[in-house]
């Protein structure tokens, strides 16, 4: 075999890899944005510890075979680059949806978090969804709330029975 080939088939194993590795796999179309707006976006999925990269079609229609994503295959035509997590599910979807609120050069396309695939308008919600920490402290605060105003009820009784009997 060619020297070409065997590089392509090392590029379509790395991309299968990451496809199965990783927690969510986003796909963006990011033509039309400036070089230095596309560094300001490495950057902020680099502090994330997302991964972007931009691969060949053909290559990662080859390698979303090869994972089980056939959903992806029909949705890469264009510029695309994918954005891979490997902790945070959520972190790729709210990254890009964020960056595509100032620069309306990108649009989120696709993506499988979870292996569960999402279309556009799906992983816009998702990437509304608040924080993983957010969620847990309103969900602490749900459940202290009631224990919080028996607390001050009972207080507050005490208090009165307190006052009468002064």
């Amino acid at each position: 075999m060619s020297k070409a080939v065997e590089m392509k088939k090392e590029v379509v194993a790395e991309i299968t890899e990451k496809f199965q590795n990783s927690t969510a796999a986003v796909v963006v179309h990011y033509r039309g944005l400036k070089v230095e707006e596309v560094t300001e976006l490495r950057n902020k999925f680099r502090e994330a510890g997302v991964e972007y990269k931009v691969y060949k079609n053909t290559l990662t229609r080859r390698a979303a075979e090869n994972a089980g994503m056939e959903e992806l295959v029909k949705e890469l035509v264009g510029p695309n680059a994918i954005a891979f997590s490997y902790d945070d599910p959520i972190a790729p979807a709210k990254i890009a949806n964020e960056f595509a609120k100032t620069h309306k050069k990108l649009e989120l396309k696709v993506g499988v978090v979870e292996g569960t695939f999402y279309n556009e308008d799906k992983l816009k919600e998702l990437a509304d969804v608040p924080a993983r920490e957010v969620l847990i402290a309103k969900l602490l605060g749900s459940l202290k709330a009631p224990i919080s105003n028996f607390a001050y009820l009972v207080q507050a009784i005490a208090d009165k029975k307190a006052e009468e009997e002064a």
